[in-house]
């Protein structure tokens, strides 16, 4: 099999290309730079170019690439950065694929579970409306963007995914250091829920959206969301570590400005409802075996 992938050097991507290699599969990474190795190829989504025969004849196209939604505070500037680079890249590969003379049969196009919004206590899936607030309607204009392949029939899934936890990257690999240092502590009033997926199993699921039939929206969280007092007391456990500290409202929203409230605030109970039905297994349904796994 022939897999295409965007944002083969981040947290997700990279798990994935050396998973379907492992495997004995063929990826042909996009970058936007001159390509400097035989299994890269050049696009540039800010010019709508991609080189048609990283697309053509695939047997798969996984779309991960976007500015980071949590690595920098929300100026108005770094918001337009997050907007332009999923919506720009989503539609200039869309529409390569549509051209294409041997189109992919499935596209992979990542998304968020931000496109509910906050859901309190509540738990949501799939069949939830949309919330509010600048990541759910990025959610929806971002997944909107696929418009051009799915008119040509080609089958269009986007993942939506939670917190990745993992220990190289993401929210998880970030604030380990402090865990590590007994520095660890509840976001605010803790209460908010955390709905999250190991990095194997989102590696796992992504697979199986490539080789399954599911298609539209599919959430990628594990089937345990918990709150994030909840959290806080896993992981420190899991590195014997105390966490009596607490971190203010307002001091997350002094350093994260506008992401605070859509991001490490925001509580979002969301459930695998689709994943699970089609038949998928977790490998880590419970927090305590993910971080085991994942530390």
């Amino acid at each position: 099999m022939r897999v295409t992938v965007t944002g083969s050097t981040g947290l997700i991507g990279s798990a994935l290309v050396k998973s379907l290699r492992a495997d004995g599969h063929d990826v042909v990474r996009l970058v936007r730079r001159e390509p400097a190795a035989s299994d890269e190829a050049r696009w540039s989504p800010a010019d709508g170019c991609v080189e048609v025969a990283a697309v053509d004849g695939a047997d798969a196209v996984v779309h991960l690439a976007g500015a980071g939604v949590g690595d920098r505070p929300w100026t108005k500037s770094y918001k337009r950065r997050i907007r332009e680079s999923r919506l720009s890249g989503t539609r200039t590969l869309s529409e390569a694929i549509a051209a294409a003379p041997r189109r992919p049969p499935v596209l992979v196009c990542g998304s968020a579970i931000g496109f509910y919004g906050d859901t309190g206590d509540d738990e949501v899936d799939e069949k939830a409306a949309m919330g509010r607030g600048f990541l759910a309607e990025l959610v929806r204009d971002w997944e909107a963007a696929a418009r051009s392949a799915r008119e040509a029939g080609v089958r269009v899934v986007h993942p939506r995914t939670g917190v990745v936890l993992a220990r190289g990257g993401g929210i998880l690999g970030r604030t380990l250091p402090l865990f590590r240092l007994g520095l660890g502590g509840r976001l605010g009033d803790g209460r908010q829920w955390t709905s999250w997926i190991s990095l194997p199993d989102q590696i796992a699921a992504l697979r199986f959206l490539i080789d399954g039939a599911l298609d539209g929206p599919v959430n990628l969280t594990a089937p345990s969301p918990v709150t994030n007092e909840d959290l806080t007391r896993a992981l420190g456990a899991a590195l014997r570590r105390p966490t009596p500290l607490t971190v203010p409202r307002f001091a997350l929203r002094t350093a994260l400005l506008g992401f605070a409230d859509e991001g490490p605030l925001v509580s979002q109970r969301v459930l695998p409802r689709r994943l699970e039905e089609a038949g998928f297994r977790f490998a880590h349904p419970e927090l305590t075996a993910a971080l085991e796994a994942v530390l």
